[in-house]
């Protein structure tokens, strides 16, 4: 399995909103709301500005994304890890997640939040990236849990 790791640039918006869209639809539809879906070109060329987002690619064809924001000191905020679903269940997902330890490798600390009642990311982010669960909270409608890796 040959992954590529290509950093965006707001030229890629389409690009992303296109992986974004295809990766969170069914979220979208359960909920009602995603703020990852939808996304306009504008909104998404600000956060590739603020955000450094990673495009990954499985045979140069780009299947997902990985946005990271950069908290200081150490302290990461994985803001999406999304592959679309036709690539999903294939290790890809944990693959890019070790790629992004390994490129910020000054972490000590990375959180991020998921939807309290996805079983499949809470699997995920526990057991095959070291994650715990550290509360929970409101977002919009739904509760997500909060997730936190310390080292």
């Amino acid at each position: 399995m040959d992954l590529k790791y290509i950093n965006a640039k707001k030229e890629d918006a389409d690009l992303l909103i296109n992986i974004y869209n295809a990766s969170f639809y069914n979220d979208y539809i359960k909920y009602g709301e995603c703020p990852a879906y939808g996304r306009t070109r504008g909104s998404m060329e600000e956060s590739i500005e603020k955000f450094p987002k990673l495009i990954i690619c499985y045979d140069n064809f780009p299947i997902g994304a990985i946005s990271v924001a950069n908290k200081g000191n150490g302290e990461y905020y994985l803001g999406c890890l999304c592959i679309i679903p036709e690539f999903q269940g294939k290790g890809i997902g944990t693959r890019a997640f070790k790629y992004m330890l390994d490129l910020y490798s000054d972490w000590n600390k990375v959180t991020l939040v998921t939807p309290a009642d996805k079983e499949e990311n809470i699997a995920f982010y526990t057991k095959k990236c070291g994650f715990k669960i550290d509360g929970t909270e409101m977002d919009g409608n739904v509760k997500v849990f909060r997730f936190l890796m310390e080292r």
